[in-house]
């Protein structure tokens, strides 16, 4: 039997969620019955292509980086990019398998209609169309780029969160339990990634945040002491 290429994971990566991208991690390798290569979507590994200045409204690190995930691959074969405040509660492989050549990228369509406000640690709650579209991305890379390092330094936030780089029919539509808005909506039995969009029990004002117990118990499971 041949070999098969890896399944790709990028994670956003933020300096406040050091402990999330941990967790999910390991709840994507725990969990998956297929090799997978994580990566993360770090500002520090990028200060050579990424020079776009902080902008007001975004709430994380990765905020726009996270589109330069097909450039990171050169632009061929398949990756996946998530947010950092999500845990995994399924096998990562049914996502991969779904993979469809018809699109450009994959994403849970959902209609999330937010108020301007703020959200964890005072973060800002922007509305917008296609809300956390972004979030969870499936990218068939060689399709994407038009996501040149130069293109996602210039674009305008919303023409990126939005995908105005690529047209309506090549954006493909995901199950829904691959990117439940945690607090937003009810949480399906089958949910497969828990998104933790207003705020993760990392953060000490979101310590009451619904599922809050999975994540704990995710984050407990990394060390296993030994027994002396």
């Amino acid at each position: 039997m041949q070999p098969s290429d890896p399944i790709k994971v990028f994670i956003g990566f933020d300096s406040r969620e050091d402990v999330a991208v941990n967790v999910l991690t390991d709840s994507i390798q725990a969990r998956s019955s297929k090799p997978v290569q994580i990566g993360q979507v770090r500002l520090t590994q990028l200060e050579s292509v990424y020079d776009r200045s902080t902008h007001p409204l975004q709430s994380t690190e990765f905020s726009f980086s996270r589109f330069l995930v097909p450039w990171m691959c050169s632009y061929q074969g398949w990756a996946i990019f998530m947010d950092a405040d999500i845990l995994c509660q399924g096998d990562i492989t049914e996502l991969w398998e779904l993979r469809d050549e018809r699109y450009a990228v994959q994403v849970v369509q959902h209609n999330h209609n937010c108020a301007s406000g703020l959200k964890f640690q005072g973060m800002p709650q922007s509305p917008y169309q296609r809300k956390n579209w972004s979030s969870v991305m499936l990218f068939n890379c060689a399709r994407c780029k038009a996501l040149s390092p130069h293109y996602v330094n210039t674009a305008s936030g919303l023409e990126l969160h939005q995908f105005g780089w690529t047209k309506t029919e090549e954006i493909g539509a995901l199950p829904p339990q691959w990117n439940v808005l945690v607090g937003v909506q009810e949480v399906p039995d089958d949910a497969r990634l828990l998104h933790y969009t207003l705020g993760g029990p990392w953060f000490e004002d979101c310590r009451s945040m619904p599922k809050s117990d999975l994540w704990e118990k995710a984050r407990q499971e990394l060390n296993h002491p030994l027994e002396i």
